[in-house]
């Protein structure tokens, strides 16, 4: 298994610009899919963003497309998510994962990765 932290959350007012990283040790994360997902007070965890090994592929659920991007730098064991217009309902606790695998349909289900980051706290305040 690989180790994550995650770091890069805050509070942001609605509109602005936070970006995540996960930083990877114990193996090297050009190894293992990445993705991202989110929990709010109440809610079940979703899936966000992903990218495959060698960043060729990117994933994203939908009301994410078109502001978040998720990108990767192997050379650093880190992921990144670079997220643009934040909304209130962005709000949650993001969590960084990593798995072993390569189906396209794989990326969004959270029981394919193996690898969990302990999560940072995303507040988008209206």
């Amino acid at each position: 298994q690989v180790q994550l932290v995650e770091s890069g959350g805050g509070l942001v007012q609605a509109g602005g610009s936070l970006r995540l990283s996960c930083e990877a040790s114990g193996r090297t994360v050009s190894m293992y899919a990445m993705g991202w997902f989110r929990q709010a007070p109440g809610k079940e965890r979703e899936f966000v963003a992903a990218i495959s090994f060698n960043g060729g592929s990117t994933y994203y659920t939908d009301s994410v497309k078109g502001r978040f991007t998720i990108s990767r730098d192997n050379a650093k064991n880190t992921v990144y998510m670079q997220m643009n217009s934040l909304k209130p309902e962005d709000t949650a606790n993001y969590y960084c994962a990593a798995g072993r695998f390569w189906r396209s349909s794989s990326y969004y289900i959270q029981n394919n990765y193996d690898s969990w980051g302990q999560g940072t706290q995303v507040t988008v305040s209206s």
